[in-house]
């Protein structure tokens, strides 16, 4: 069997021509998907996203709910102080005791209302964070539901079109290893500047099949005598004759 390098042009066209017409299966059937492949990772990338959100305000609700209960007991201990100064102010010797008690009395009876003040803050902040972990969840919900309905859809493409595709991916490869390494190059090249991916087209009609650009006699009859690739001045194309594009069918 010859090697890449030892085939004819003509055998080289052929190869190409084989190539995209097995590449052009597989993208039917990527259209068939459309953009269910893109929208079910973007669904699930908002959801990883929308999760780490519910979950790191979920921790805040959890260390604030931590921090009133901190100063619960700082209320606690500070009632405790208070009942003590107010019993050892009764047996106070001297005024100097008794503005000394007073004056712990006092920064204890600010602690409470300062903690006091922490608690009511960290509960409001609680009930808006409760909202705003309401809405996260919905949005979970209403995402995770549409994910489920695009991976239903995906999932029952890609059942009726498996068989296909891996027997075209199979094609593919076999046809690309007949395919001259620096022109394989170019066709992938050309393949990614267009949507269609088409990178070899017949001459239809007097005109390139790709970008329709009227193709001269001349350089028709060069195409059609198979001796060299030409590609379409105009949009890059490898250009081939119709009659070796029918030749060559992909069952």
């Amino acid at each position: 069997m010859p090697t890449v390098k030892d085939y004819s042009v003509e055998e080289k066209l052929s190869s190409i021509v084989k190539l995209q017409k097995v590449d052009s299966k597989l993208d039917n059937l990527q259209v068939l998907k459309g953009e269910l492949p893109i929208e079910v990772s973007d669904l699930e990338d908002e959801i990883e996203g929308l999760h780490a959100r519910q979950n790191r305000i979920e921790e805040e609700i959890n260390g604030m709910q931590q921090f009133i209960e901190q100063k619960k007991t700082t209320i606690k201990e500070s009632g405790d102080l208070i009942k003590k100064y107010e019993k050892q102010s009764d047996n106070v010797k001297n005024n100097r005791e008794f503005e000394a008690i007073n004056k712990e009395m006092e920064m204890q009876t600010l602690e409470v209302k300062l903690a006091e003040k922490h608690i009511k803050d960290a509960t409001e902040d609680i009930a808006e964070k409760g909202k705003q972990l309401e809405v996260a969840k919905k949005a979970v919900s209403t995402k995770e539901a549409n994910l489920k309905g695009k991976k239903s859809e995906l999932e029952k493409i890609i059942a009726e079109t498996d068989k296909e595709e891996k027997h075209y991916n199979k094609l593919a490869k076999t046809a690309r290893e007949n395919v001259d390494e620096r022109l394989l190059l170019s066709y992938d090249r050309i393949r990614k500047n267009y949507r269609n991916g088409l990178a070899v087209v017949p001459v239809e009609r007097d005109a390139c099949g790709g970008c329709f650009n009227a193709i001269p006699p001349q350089k028709q009859s060069e195409i059609k005598q198979r001796k060299k690739l030409i590609v379409c001045e105009n949009c890059g194309r490898i250009l081939v004759d119709d009659e070796l594009n029918n030749a060559v069918e992909v069952k």
